[in-house]
């Protein structure tokens, strides 16, 4: 054999070899981006299982505030409205509230007459939501602990009496007094036989905190777009800018004869 020969042959060898190295590169390669796909794959998987995880968590915030107590005589769907007004009357207006809702006590202010006026001739019965907006938009539980205690009044039948009380003296948007439930107790002391030891019992424990978690829960999922939310026959009547006390009294006039 020639020495062109063996030159030539030893070439295409190396070139071979070259070649298979080459290919077992490739091979190593495919098989890290396989393995690496898959980890990525799982990772991904468990993030989304996180969120979901975290997710599921905060979806009822009524088991983060504790047992979901309802106040005594609590009506409507889940025992969340405080009803206010004879079970008789024919009409029924639904009243989405925050103790610390500027925009609510404006609401109150202005209706409040007759909104007595209607529920205590037994034309009206009115069903109170309690929520916490304000607390989360503001920060603080002055919403929550206020809620709380106008449940606790319930229990003691004198919510009425201490819903407008703690209305009339709500402070400043920014001013979170409420979470205080010394003040809360102090304005109990506004309301004729309410500041008892278990009113304050009540209080001090959070109690109901449960309860109004829930409720603000049930707001949320309602789709309702800010507070006070007051519906009559379905519709919110509070966006209504033609809406005045004398307007929603006649209202319910009309609706009682049919």
């Amino acid at each position: 054999m020639s020495d062109k020969n063996r030159e030539g042959k030893r070439t295409a060898r190396e070139k071979l070899a070259v070649e298979r190295e080459k290919q077992k590169s490739a091979d190593k390669r495919r098989r890290a981006l396989i393995v690496g796909g898959a980890v990525v794959a799982v990772l991904g998987l468990a993030a989304v299982i996180g969120v979901v995880a975290a997710n599921a968590g905060k979806d009822d915030d009524s088991e983060a505030s504790g047992p979901v107590v309802a106040p005594s005589g609590a009506q409507g769907k889940d025992g969340l409205a405080i009803p206010v007004g004879k079970d008789s009357a024919k009409s029924t207006l639904t009243v989405w509230e925050d103790f610390r809702c500027p925009a609510c006590k404006s609401f109150e202010t202005a209706y409040r007459p007759v909104i007595h006026e209607l529920t205590n001739a037994g034309e009206l019965k009115v069903e109170y939501h309690l929520v916490t907006l304000i607390d989360g938009n503001m920060r603080g539980t002055g919403s929550r602990n206020a809620a709380n205690a106008a449940a606790c009044a319930q229990d003691a039948g004198k919510f009425p009496a201490y819903h407008d009380v703690v209305f009339d003296n709500q402070p400043p948007e920014v001013d979170d007094a409420f979470a205080d439930n010394a003040k809360l107790i102090e304005l109990a002391g506004k309301v004729d036989g309410l500041d008892t030891p278990a009113f304050r019992t009540c209080v001090e424990k959070g109690t109901h905190n449960g309860w109004v978690a829930k409720s603000h829960h049930a707001f949320n999922k309602g789709g309702f777009s800010g507070t006070p939310t007051v519906l009559f026959d379905g519709k919110n009547i509070y966006q209504d800018r033609t809406m005045t006390p004398a307007k929603l009294k006649q209202m319910v006039q009309e609706a009682n004869k049919e």
